[in-house]
């Protein structure tokens, strides 16, 4: 049986994105309250920045992990449903349960589907045969335990071509581990190697500088345009395909950390609402749908140009809101996203690069300091600040 509902606004997805937006709107418009519905499936809402650092055995998963019911803020309606249909024309969104949302205003704040079947073998080893992943509250304690039983060998870690959640996470642990092999006595009967499917070590030149020398620094063996299409976890063997002349090649591994290719959601991808890859399309500048002016996107699932990440949200969600809620009063939308985006690049255990910049790769750095270069206290400000500054400043819309 088909149920119905409503609300003023409705926001698909409640993590990082959707969460920030809903209490920005509650704080900025009070009237709001009651008329605001977030729509996600999803019990557990994590921390993912701090993944890193558990698969490393720096941080405890628990410390990325808060019930979602404790982070709805108050005023807000939450409906533990999964969005599978948008009907943009006619102003509803239709849900796995078959209930049927009305809105006047959406927010889509989805994030990125996580493509672990598109490479072969993949699902089966996993855990296991040297085969780990931060990029699951299932796999990510895997890692600490493939980098604590380590005892020399080829250890390989992977980025693909696709999009990933911060383009510079499946290098991180991969300096933590060739510093934790250095540490357990290990590190001169290893090598490690670095598969990345895009063209370089990072997209912007002036942090790329910086970890060009710390891999030389470290011997690691880096080659690009190749991405892993197989894991052949019984023989240890991993299949990696260039991008560009499909010629694959085979490589043994003793452990392999794999970050998996990632896309848009497929309800999104299928949408009126989707661009030709599959991402809301909005303006880059207001986060305004292109042809629909009643949705807006922010965060991994919209079509911005800039690296997907926490610190983008951070910057994106005021001014989604601020723009809606203009909108929303036939106003000018005066609030414009330059693009920021900030990737903690962690070097080490107690060493971090800050990498922070714009659409146009300019940076923009916070501290007055210079960035590129390696520090304790950027590694700090990763570890300790900014999981506070996550849970109580950017969730409630205060920061």
């Amino acid at each position: 049986m088909t149920q119905k509902d409503n609300g003023k606004i409705v926001i698909v997805g409640a993590g990082s994105a959707g969460i920030s937006i809903a209490s920005r709107l509650l704080k900025s418009a009070p009237f709001l309250k009651g008329q605001i519905k977030l729509i996600d499936p999803s019990d557990d809402h994590y921390y993912q920045p701090l993944w890193t650092l558990v698969g490393a055995g720096a941080a405890k998963i628990e410390d990325t992990h808060r019930k979602q019911s404790t982070l709805i803020p108050e005023g807000a309606n939450w409906v533990k449903e999964a969005v599978e249909e948008f009907c943009p024309e006619e102003n509803t969104v239709i849900t796995d349960k078959g209930t049927v949302v009305h809105y006047e205003y959406l927010i889509v704040t989805a994030g990125i589907e996580i493509k672990w079947d598109d490479i072969e073998g993949l699902l089966q080893t996993i855990g296991k045969n040297g085969v780990c992943s931060n990029y699951s509250s299932e796999y990510v304690q895997s890692t600490w335990g493939n980098l604590k039983h380590f005892d020399g060998g080829t250890a390989i870690f992977t980025q693909p071509s696709t999009p990933v959640k911060c383009a510079g996470a499946p290098q991180k642990i991969m300096y933590l581990a060739e510093d934790y092999f250095n540490r357990s006595g290990v590190r001169n009967k290893s090598k490690v190697k670095f598969f990345s499917g895009k063209d370089t070590i990072f997209g912007v030149k002036r942090y790329a500088d910086t970890l060009k020398e710390v891999i030389k620094r470290k011997e690691i063996e880096d080659t690009f345009q190749m991405d892993l299409v197989k894991i052949d976890g019984t023989n240890k063997v991993a299949t990696f395909q260039h991008v560009e002349s499909n010629e694959t090649m085979h490589c043994k591994y003793d452990m392999i950390h794999v970050t998996p290719p990632m896309g848009a959601p497929e309800f999104i991808a299928k949408s009126p609402l989707a661009d030709e890859n599959g991402w809301v399309a909005v303006d880059p500048y207001t986060l305004q749908h292109h042809q629909y002016k009643n949705v807006f996107s922010a965060g991994d699932s919209a079509s911005l140009p800039t690296s997907k990440t926490g610190a983008a949200i951070r910057q994106q969600a005021p001014i989604l809101a601020n723009n809606l809620l203009a909108h929303m009063d036939q106003k000018e939308m005066k609030m414009s996203y330059d693009g920021y985006t900030s990737c903690p690049l962690v070097t080490g255990y107690n060493k971090l690069v800050l990498a922070e910049f714009d659409y146009n790769k300019n940076p923009q750095e916070t501290f007055p300091i210079d960035q590129s270069k390696e520090r304790t206290s950027m590694y700090l400000v990763k570890k300790n600040l900014l999981p506070i500054l996550y849970w109580n400043g950017m969730l409630k819309g205060t920061m």
